[in-house]
Parts: C-alpha cells; structure tokens; sequence
C-alpha cells in the first residue's frame, strides 16, 4: 500500500494534527467517549476524527466505531469537512457527518476555536447480530457536545434567562442569580452570541453496509431488494427479494425495473467510446501483468501491440465492450450483450436519480476490472482487490490514478458519472429496447433477432 500513499490515493487528504492544544484537546474528547488517551504527539484524523495512526496504536480499528454502528466522531477543525472517511461500515456515513458540518459551520467554527466537539451518529440499533438488523435503522441522527458541555450548559442558561424574565419572583432568587453567573462563566453570553446545534436527523433509505461481506439494501425503489456480495441467509432478511452477486440476470431485471441504470451509450453528454475504451485498456492491463509483461507507462501504441498480442486469450468481457464501442462509435455491427454476458455491467452507469453513488458502487463490484470505477465508488473493495493484483498492475493503475484522477477529481466525475440536461425533448425511441419498462420483464432472455437487427442492443438509439 505504500506506493498508492506516496501518491495520495490512500489516507489522502487527512487532516494532519501537529499541535500540543490541539492534541490535548483530540484526547480529552477521545476519553469523553471512549475512555482512552493517545501517546502521540502527532496524527492524521479523517473527517469523524479517526486516525489510522491511533488505530495502529490500540491495535483497533473500529476504536470510535464499537461493533461497526453508531459511529463516533470528533471534531478538531472544519478543515476534517474534506476529508474522508476510512473504515466506514455504511455507504451514507460521510454525507451524513458533511451535511451536518456543513448546517452548523458557523457554530462549530466557535466550538472548535476554545474545544473538542465530541459526538456520536446515534441510531436505535447497538449490534449487528443478525442481517434483519440492518433493516432496524431508519434514521440517523446526530449527538454532539464540546468536552466541557458547552452547548447543553448554554441551552441550561437560556432556560435560566427565561424563567429569570418571565417569573415575576425570579428578581428575588439569589440561587437563581447564582446559577446564571456561575453558567455564563462557563458559556459567555448566549444572548448575543447563541451556542446552539441544529437537531439533525437523517433518514437511512438505501444504503450499503460491509457487514455481512457487503450488503446493499434497496428498500425505497418501487421493487425493493437486498443484494449481498457475502454469503447471507436470505431467510434472515426482512424483504421478498434477495440476491447474489451471481445473480446477475436478477439483478439486471432489477435495475431496469427501477431505472436505476442506463447503457453508456445511452447517455448524454458522454464520451461513451473514450470511457467504453478506458474500461478495455483496465481489462488488457490486468491480462497482461497477470502474464509478466513490462507495463513501465505503456501508451496507446503499445496498448494496441498488448491487444494484438494477447487477442486471442483475453476475457469476453473486453471483446464485448470493443464490439459495443464499434457498434456506438464506428458503425459496427449490432453485439449481443444480454445480462450474462461478462461485458454486461461495465457497459452501464448509474441513472439521474438520488441514489446513483450507490448505484455505481454496486456496477464497480459487478465490474471489477475497471479500476478507476471501483477506486472512485467503492474504495474499500479496491483496497482489499489491490493488495491481491501483481505488481505491475498494481503500478500501472496507480500512476493512471494518480495523473488522470486525482489531478480532476470533480472533472473526472463529472466526465464519467455527471448528468447533463437535454438540449431538447428527446422522442420517445425506446419503447422496443430491451431497457424499456415494457420490456423489462424480458432482459433475462435475448430479444428477437429482428428486431435487434433493427433497433441495436441497447433500444433505438442514433449512433454516436
């Protein structure tokens, strides 16, 4: 792993804490909530405050996260606000700790200068005993507190003020003026000056949950469905539908039925050849490390000599995807690729709708040689599937990162999984493709042969 830290693409953008205050403060909110302290004098914190370096040192990971739920943070500086979030046990865990950050920026601006905030993503949930378990959370929502309980001490005194204004007898209470002095020591003036934090909650909708070997839970879509990538107990769960990731006609029918997913070369405002190209180009590169070929910087000649070379002995997947990018670019003829066919997922990308990170993290597992989707979507998968590549893949793909991602990271994104509007009001072509609604209940069979002949594989799109 030290060659993809060396290039910012593992522990990267961490919040570097250096500073003596800083660390006592890190501490005191560290035994707040856990009841252990550090010995080191400096550390890296995630945007929840988690430190891999600390991690290390109690030999655990999950030191604010116990049992995987429930996941503690906390708070140095608004800068952790970029940073992202490691060891992460749920897909909605870093939006949920932005958003809030975000929503009380001002406020924690004014914490973080005097203390810790220390808080917890507080669900009803305490283990994860069973899978049905995962289906017990329905909200999140936040706790959070300086060390020295500022904000609950300052939401004391403001009820101290209104009785102080509103009793007509409070003028005589000395124990009363007593308690509003000795407070106000402690929170300053929360008149002019309101220590407050917006009660958040956040409702867990559909998510993805590593317990249980990876678990994606589609339960607010019109035809709700668990899909695991472990070995799950489909009676343990609460929902009709359950699939594996060898369910691959399954899940196909899933994501049509829902509108989930669109064909590349269906959507707008896309490179489809260019990406369609990358995605062979990651395919090639791991057939040829796994055979010993230099891959010192290849570029697009050598790539093509790879493809020559290895053309008789590389995966359907990558002949399907060249078939398709001839069909879309060039003017080839129709492929067929239907939901068993390998090049089926890594020809698909998440539709405009609310959940299309989930999405693309479930297409990078159902396409794993596409490196760049999987270290963008679902970063723990690559991690583990890293460690297992040979070498010269292993450098091949970071330095592709490296030079093509992390220098655009918002272009990259944009360029592969953004949305843009149409120009005009499209005709409605599709209806006799196979990713029309009507045809939904058929993606598990090869449509007809003539009608293919006519309309393509992906339905009546113009070429591109």
């Amino acid at each position: 792993m030290k060659r993809l830290i060396e290039r910012g693409l593992m522990y990267g953008n961490l919040v570097h804490v250096t500073s003596s205050a800083l660390v006592e403060r890190y501490n005191r909110a560290l035994e707040h909530l856990t009841g252990k302290r550090t010995t080191l004098t400096d550390f890296h914190v995630d945007i929840s405050g988690y430190s891999p370096e600390i991690g290390a040192e109690f030999g655990d990971r999950m030191y604010l996260n116990h049992a995987g739920v429930n996941r503690q943070f906390i708070l140095l500086t608004l800068d952790q606000k970029r940073a992202p979030l490691l060891e992460a046990q749920f897909s909605t865990s870093r939006s949920v700790l932005r958003d809030f950050i975000e929503a009380n920026e001002t406020e924690l601006f004014a914490l973080t200068a005097q203390d810790a905030v220390a808080g917890e993503l507080v669900n009803s949930v305490f283990d994860m005993s069973s899978p049905a378990r995962l289906f017990d959370i329905r909200q999140i929502r936040i706790e959070a507190d300086t060390t020295k309980d500022t904000v609950a001490n300052a939401t004391k005194l403001g009820q101290m003020i209104n009785t102080f204004t509103s009793e007509p007898d409070a003028w005589y209470d000395d124990v009363l003026i007593a308690d509003m002095i000795t407070m106000a020591k402690k929170t300053g003036d929360v008149i002019r000056n309101p220590v407050t934090l917006k009660k958040m909650v956040f409702e867990q909708g559909n998510f993805w949950s590593a317990h249980f070997g990876g678990v994606y839970v589609f339960r607010d879509v019109e035809h709700p469905a668990v899909i695991a990538a472990g070995d799950l107990n489909k009676d343990a769960v609460p929902t009709k539908f359950v699939f594996s990731m060898e369910d691959r006609a399954a899940i196909a029918k899933f994501l049509v039925l829902n509108g989930l997913a669109e064909p590349i070369v269906e959507a707008r405002g896309l490179d489809a050849g260019a990406i369609l190209q990358q995605k062979m180009d990651f395919i090639l590169i791991n057939h040829a490390a796994e055979s010993n070929v230099d891959l010192s910087d290849p570029d697009r000649r050598q790539l093509r000599a790879l493809a020559r070379q290895f053309s008789g002995d590389l995966p359907e997947a990558y002949h399907g995807l060249a078939a398709l990018r001839r069909w879309a670019v060039e003017g080839g003829a129709w492929p067929r690729i239907d939901a068993d066919h390998p090049a089926y997922f890594y020809a698909l990308r998440a539709a405009d709708v609310p959940d299309a990170d989930l999405v693309n993290r479930l297409l990078a597992e159902l396409a794993p040689l596409d490196a760049r989707q999987l270290f963008i979507c679902h970063k723990e998968l690559f991690y583990d599937r890293y460690a297992t590549w040979p070498d010269a893949k292993k450098e091949f793909v970071s330095r592709f990162l490296e030079r093509e991602y992390l220098a655009d990271k918002a272009g990259a994104r944009a360029a592969l999984f953004g949305f843009d509007a149409p120009m005009e009001e499209m005709p409605a072509r599709r209806a006799k493709g196979p990713w029309s609604a009507a045809k939904a209940q058929t993606i598990t069979q090869p449509p007809e042969e003539d009608l293919i002949a006519r309309v393509g594989p992906w339905g009546a799109l113009g070429r591109r």
